[in-house]
């Protein structure tokens, strides 16, 4: 794959204002959690137990409603959908910014515009994730993933520093006015993303019969139905070992310095595969991304058995770099193998599955540690990582899965 071929997906307007809506509210998202929590500390008098009412407001409504986002956007477009979520997010961080800059921002306030906020997040996820094969040609699918993927491997190097400046110069309302303004601005820019007009059903189907057409075709769909499973276990074992457990793992081990740095190569890891992948073409999505998930399990079990830093920089490189195999090889196969019709709906599984196991991952593994200690329970975890990725992989579907077959060039004129 050449470069020119590589930066193909900008030639398109439909994806080149997708992209920039993209790139403007991943800009945005990367100061917002920062931001909110320095605001909710502000608001309270630094009572950290406030900043998770806060948050959880947000997330448990994101999470019940990402099935029904599904059929809305499968039902009245994506373009639609995700249009109104971003400018309704707008509103709603715009008024947390304007409360916390005058002042008269309360907990409950707080609390309620973030419940707001986590019910258009739920509607608008799965329409932004099923969005990308409808603005950008079929052959085009690779490289225009890689393109999303590097904005958001560079934002999320420089956006959480931009927002502590923020915070820091001017205060964390001012900073939420700057995210307010990201998602007005992405919402504004998909006005000029122009795709056909949605034929919308005639036969009178209710929300619950169309989340039942979704199910039903991630049941069949032994591909799909599969690796969701694994990863609501992968995903619960990465968010309880590396995330929960992690950080005071290498307090007492590596140190706060030595844990930033091992963060970091994990970063650079997925910004390096990013730039690979838009030159090589994936062939076998799946068993390729689920071989380079598989990596993750190293640094998780390294960290339990053998926390030595140069070690552990070195295997969060590459489990970086496996991560971001993954993340293509499954957008490529959700993109190009799910029918569109279905699209936001088995993404909206998808994502059930994923955010619904991290909240057990990070409940759990903490009295685990109590009751095991941190070395056991790590060791065991990194294994059973890689245990759970090889057990997908005995999916033939999984490991057989081809790319779609690219279109053929136009015939040159005689």
């Amino acid at each position: 794959m050449t470069w020119s071929a590589s930066l193909a997906p900008l030639r398109e307007p439909n994806f080149r204002y997708y992209y920039l809506s993209r790139l403007v509210n991943m800009i945005g998202n990367a100061m917002a959690s920062l931001a909110l929590a320095f605001a909710v500390l502000q608001v309270t008098d630094d009572d950290p137990a406030a900043v998770g009412y806060v948050l959880a407001a947000h997330t448990v409504p994101m999470v019940l409603l990402l099935l029904w986002g599904g059929v809305v956007a499968d039902r009245f477009g994506r373009v639609a959908v995700l249009q109104f979520s971003n400018i309704a997010s707008a509103v709603s961080q715009g008024i947390i910014a304007a409360l916390v800059i005058t002042g008269t921002a309360e907990l409950w306030s707080l609390v309620v515009l973030s419940l707001v906020h986590g019910i258009v997040s739920g509607v608008g996820f799965p329409a932004m994730a099923s969005m990308l094969p409808s603005v950008v040609a079929k052959e085009h699918l690779q490289p225009a993933n890689a393109l999303v993927s590097l904005a958001r491997s560079g934002i999320v190097i420089i956006g959480p520093t931009l927002a502590a400046l923020l915070v820091v110069s001017v205060g964390p309302g001012w900073a939420l006015a700057v995210d307010a303004t990201t998602w007005l601005v992405s919402g504004l820019l998909l006005g000029l993303v122009r795709l056909p007009a949605v034929v919308r059903r005639s036969t009178g189907a209710s929300t619950f019969t169309e989340l039942r057409e979704g199910w039903s075709y991630v049941r069949r769909t032994q591909w799909l139905w599969v690796v969701v499973l694994g990863f609501s276990v992968l995903n619960a074992i990465h968010a309880g070992a590396w995330f929960t457990l992690g950080p005071a793992r290498a307090k007492e081990t590596i140190g706060e310095q030595g844990w930033g740095l091992v963060l970091s190569a994990e970063a650079v890891g997925l910004l390096l595969m990013t730039l690979v992948l838009l030159r090589v073409r994936l062939e076998r999505p799946l068993l390729v991304g689920m071989i380079g998930i598989m990596a993750l399990g190293l640094p998780i079990y390294m960290l339990g058995a053998h926390p030595h830093l140069l070690w552990l920089v070195l295997a969060t490189f590459i489990a970086g770099a496996g991560t971001e195999l993954f993340n293509m090889g499954w957008n490529l196969a959700m993109q190009e193998q799910v029918p569109d019709e279905m699209l936001s709906r088995a993404y909206s599984y998808d994502a059930l599955g994923s955010f619904a196991a991290m909240p057990v991952g990070q409940v759990l593994f903490g009295p685990l540690a109590v009751a095991f200690g941190f070395t056991d329970v790590l060791v065991v975890s990194g294994i059973l990582y890689v245990v759970v990725c090889g057990l997908v992989l005995l999916s033939p579907e999984v490991r057989r899965l081809a790319r779609a077959p690219q279109a053929d060039p136009a015939p040159a004129p005689a």
